[in-house]
This record gives structure tokens, sequence and C-alpha cells, in this order.
């Protein structure tokens, strides 16, 4: 059984966990030579760093409950609170929940008996509230909770995601049908831009091409093979942040070029994949249908190969 054959097989199980089939999916990307989909599996897999943005799947809503106590032991015990009085009296941030956990946590909660993830007592929300809800008795106790249908709900979309590409991959490169475990074969060079596409549009669910079909030349920089501070400033005025420009440039300077069609190295490419999510949701100034293209045109000139 091929390896597309046996993600597809794991996703589509009722009982298999969702961080097996990830397993799978990141010998997949290795063979594939995609960086996005490797970084994309390694923080599903992993967890998602407080600096890296999180999917609209992983934005969860916060259910709060209550212990409310009045006179002569009067009270109300885990009291349910609707959502518009917490955005009313403390606003809507309280009622938005990143989750960054691993896979092999949320797996691991979804099959929990308990059915909830608690997420904190809200001191801070207990005095916003206090008198709010029940003028007459005083908040001692506010949880936040979040249910396990909305941790199904990632482990779904996940799921979903690696199906739709697994199909697709069949689909468009039918040669991609013969990886498996034992092979170490891969997609060769010209069909990896159109993969990584792929993986942008159906996993990070933007239809914009990070990777130009056209001759990456057409893009504007001017840099002297070998001058590292010429590349920094290329990457910086193109929109990339001072200091990851400066990091990019350490890295390009440290490896020899792909090829000449392909300048960046291996670790240029998982940089790559590493931060595209930030020209995708706006963080940096350069769009991600620049941002391959510029990388690369830059590199070629860094390199001399132009």
């Amino acid at each position: 059984m091929g390896l597309l054959s046996e993600i597809q097989k794991t996703v589509t199980s009722d009982t298999a966990k969702v961080s097996s089939a990830l397993l799978k999916v990141q010998l997949l990307a290795s063979k594939l030579g995609s960086p996005i989909l490797s970084e994309w599996v390694s923080h599903e897999s992993q967890g998602y760093p407080p600096e890296i943005p999180i999917p609209n799947y992983r934005k969860l809503i916060v259910s709060f409950y209550g212990t409310f106590s009045g006179a002569l032991g009067s009270g109300v015990n885990n009291a349910a609170i609707p959502s518009y009085l917490i955005k009313k009296h403390a606003g809507e941030d309280w009622i938005n929940f990143d989750l960054r956990s691993s896979m092999s946590e949320i797996d691991a909660l979804v099959n929990d008996s308990d059915g909830t993830l608690q997420i904190n007592n809200a001191s801070n929300l207990i005095l916003l509230l206090n008198g709010k809800i029940y003028p007459d008795l005083t908040c001692i106790e506010v949880i936040g909770k979040l249910s396990s249908a909305s941790l199904a709900s990632i482990q779904h979309a996940v799921k979903s995601k690696i199906l739709e590409f697994t199909i697709e991959l069949e689909k468009s490169f039918p040669e991609a049908l013969d990886i498996n475990i034992e092979n170490i074969n891969s997609i060769p060079e010209d069909k990896k831009k159109d993969i990584n596409n792929m993986v942008l549009k159906i996993v990070h669910g933007n239809n914009t091409e990070i990777f130009n079909s056209g001759d990456n030349n057409s893009i504007q920089v001017n840099i002297s093979s070998g001058n590292i501070q010429e590349l920094t400033t290329v990457l910086n005025d193109a929109g990339i942040p001072k200091k990851e420009a400066e990091e990019l440039s350490a890295i390009i300077a440290a490896e020899e070029p792909e090829s000449q069609k392909e300048p960046l190295g291996k670790k240029a490419q998982k940089w790559l994949g590493k931060n595209i999510s930030k020209a995708i949701n706006g963080t940096w100034k350069i769009g991600a249908s620049a941002l391959s293209g510029v990388l690369t045109a830059a590199a070629k000139q860094y390199y001399g190969l132009d």
C-alpha cells in the first residue's frame, strides 16, 4: 500500500488518532520536498508557539460558569454565564481562545470522559462581573471551559484538510501514488512549486499562489554576489522585518544553492515554510504572492546565478 493510501485510510478511520495520521503526513512532506506542508504538520503535531499565528479552526469560543453567593446561605453554583453578558461587561477577548496544544493532547482531551477542558479560574473576570449577573449575589468564582465538541472540530478540520490534499495530490500528480515508506524517490523539482501552492490553498485556506509561475528575475532586486548586507537590505525593504531579514540572510550565506533554478537551500526553504503564515495574515508588509519570488530572486543574485 502506498503512503497516500495509508494516510487516507487513517484519516477516514473512526478509531485512528489524528496525531498518528500527522506522522505519516510528515513523512509525505519530506518526500514531496514541501517545507510549507512540513511546517504545518510540525505545528499541529507539537503545538503552535506563541509567535506563530494559528489557523482559524483553532480559534474557539469559551463557555463561562460562575459561582455566586448571597446572604443567609443563598447562592447559585456552576451557573452558565451568557456570552453576551461576558462581552458586554468584560469585552469580546474573554470569550475567544486560541488553542495551541499539540494534536496528541487534543486527541487525549476529546477521549476524556469529562468532555470539557477547563481554562482557568478567571480572577480578573470576577471583578468585572461582580454584581452585574445577579445584582444581589457576590461572584466568588468564574471558570472558562471548552467543550469536547469544539475540540473535536479541530480534529475534523485537520483530517479534512489532509484528506482533501491527498486526493488532490493523487489527481494532479499520479506519480505520488508510488511514494511509500521504503522508497526514497521524491517529486521532481519542477513540480514542487505546484505542490506548495496546493498546500497553501488547501491547508491554509488561501487562494493566493506563493510561487510565481513566471520568471522570478522580473522582480527588481540589486545585490552584489556574496554581499550579505545588500541581501539583508533588499529583504527588509521588500517587507520582511529587519530581525527576520538578518536571520534569513545568514541562512542563505551559510548554505549552498539547491540549483540554479531553485536557489533556496534546505534551511532557507524550511524558514519559508515556518514564516509564510506571517505573510498570509498580513503580519508582514510583504504579501504571500510576492514572498517566495523575492526570496528566489534575491538568492539568485547573492549566489551569482543571474
